[in-house]
């Protein structure tokens, strides 16, 4: 199961996929800078996620 993070990672690189793709078809550099942050934003949710992950295992672990 995802949790909140992944999702928004996962949402915002294939948002940015997209503008950036429309920018390069249609010329419009303002687009396709728009869409690269977009999936910056998404790897930087994916390792939010990641570390809150990371976090809840060593938490578990603590609990065994």
């Amino acid at each position: 199961m995802m949790d909140r993070e992944h999702v928004k990672g996962a949402a915002d690189k294939a948002k940015g996929a997209i503008k950036q793709g429309a920018g390069k078809l249609s010329g419009d550099r303002d687009m396709e800078t728009e869409g690269k942050i977009d999936k910056a934003k998404g790897f930087a949710h994916n390792a939010a996620g990641d570390v809150k992950d990371a976090a809840r295992d060593a938490a578990d672990a603590l609990k065994k």
